[in-house]
């Protein structure tokens, strides 16, 4: 599984998935900081990347459907964020990752839970 952590997440959250060994890139190294959400989902897409954001507007399915993308996961800390906070919630996200498949879905990561929205046309085998 590959990862892009959206230009809301910092170093920490990047080295976070470093030390798991995982394949992460960023869309502060990449160049894409400051373009629109749907070139930076087109871009996850089409490296087949799970994008991982705290952009609460990649929660509207109609707007970015998740059925075509290898997955989107949006991270809400709440009102007390913080670097731990975010870091907690990250690994909560990729020990569920360990779990089950995210692909074309869209999880929201919340302290204390994972809710998962799930096309209803997604194929089990698409992914």
């Amino acid at each position: 599984m590959k990862f892009k952590l959206d230009e809301n997440f910092g170093q920490s959250a990047l080295k976070l998935f470093q030390q798991r060994g995982l394949d992460c890139h960023t869309v502060a190294r990449e160049g894409l900081s400051g373009v629109n959400d749907g070139a930076v989902l087109a871009a996850a897409v089409a490296e087949d990347r799970v994008l991982v954001t705290l952009d609460r507007d990649f929660a509207n399915v109609l707007q970015f459907p998740p059925r075509a993308s290898a997955g989107i996961a949006v991270v809400l800390p709440g009102k007390r964020a913080s670097r731990l906070l975010l870091l907690a919630l990250l690994e909560s996200f990729l020990v569920a990752c360990d779990r089950q498949l995210i692909c074309g879905k869209l999880w929201i990561i919340e302290p204390g839970r994972i809710r998962e929205h799930r096309s209803a046309d997604l194929d089990e085998g698409s992914c």
